[in-house]
């Protein structure tokens, strides 16, 4: 299958079709549905060339996926390629609730690249996780403003800490303190709480299903940040596997691994050349496709 400059070299072969960028990502996302007998939708975001909130997870993305799932014989189940950087986790759960109503627990992620935060919640409710050498998951601790939850609730211990031993450090800490307002505390405790219920309730009804004594591990793993140490953390396919997740290796199915990183090469080379923000794409050519204000 083609290499990220062989797909390169495809789309400047047909410069000349406005719609080539289209046309490449549809027939190797056509060839995985032949390859699998699986609906394939390709839930893309691209964070990593345009920077801005469209990328990530939100409400509208229950949108695209109606009417990408529209159509499809839903009884072949449905193989999920994921490549985000996460989101809203409302909206999040939402959609997952959404996935399930539609293919029960028949749904399989496949990660490519990276799928962070929410969007390993995402990964994380499904009855299996595709993963090669180069995948990455990521800690589910949400975030509230960009900063992550449990490192507010860590500075604001370690406040109470100084100033009790130390009172006279009370003016150092109020101009931080003060910045919080009334309500954000409890908000980042709950964000906190919800974001492992979450995580909880969909590895017990799907992935571990009758062996639930896995679940503390993997909470340990994505959503202790004392583990994590960062929101952005890269957690690799053998990570994801000492905690027993049911991981299927990339590598072991070479003509898989080859349609799925040419489509991720696809996409990719979308993102560079057009003002295409997010995609979410099935294996018949149906696509939403959001797109950023043109520079």
């Amino acid at each position: 299958m083609p290499s990220w400059t062989e797909v390169l070299t495809e789309i400047q072969s047909e410069a000349s079709n406005s719609n080539v960028l289209d046309k490449v990502r549809r027939k190797y996302l056509k060839l995985i549905f032949e390859k699998t007998n699986r609906n394939v939708i390709a839930y893309y975001s691209g964070w990593l060339q345009n920077q801005g909130d469209s990328s990530a997870i939100n409400d509208k993305d229950k949108n695209a996926f109606m009417a990408n799932i529209h159509g499809l014989d839903r009884r072949l189940g449905l193989d999920l390629i994921l490549h985000t950087p996460g989101g809203d986790l409302a909206a999040t759960e939402s959609l997952i609730d959404y996935l399930r109503s539609m293919f029960g627990n028949n749904v399989r992620a496949i990660i490519p690249q990276i799928s962070m935060s929410a969007g390993t919640l995402i990964a994380l409710s499904c009855k299996e996780i595709m993963m090669g050498k180069q995948s990455n998951l990521g800690p589910i601790d949400p975030q509230m403003g960009g900063i992550a939850c449990q490192a507010v609730l860590d500075e604001f211990q370690k406040a109470i800490k100084d100033i009790t031993d130390n009172p006279s450090s009370a003016i150092l800490w109020q101009s931080i303190i003060s910045k919080y307002h009334p309500t954000f505390l409890n908000s980042c405790e709950n964000a906190i709480d919800w974001s492992k219920i979450l995580a909880e309730e969909f590895l017990k009804s799907n992935m571990f299903h009758g062996n639930e004594e896995k679940i503390a591990e993997v909470l340990n793993l994505f959503s202790e940040r004392s583990n994590t140490k960062s929101h952005s953390r890269h957690i690799s396919i053998d990570k994801c596997k000492s905690v027993g997740l049911n991981i299927i290796d990339m590598e072991m199915e070479n003509e898989l691994q080859d349609l799925i990183l040419t489509v991720h090469h696809s996409f990719m080379h979308t993102f560079s050349n057009s003002n295409a923000v997010k995609i979410v794409e099935n294996h018949l050519g149906n696509a939403f496709i959001e797109k950023g204000i043109e520079s």
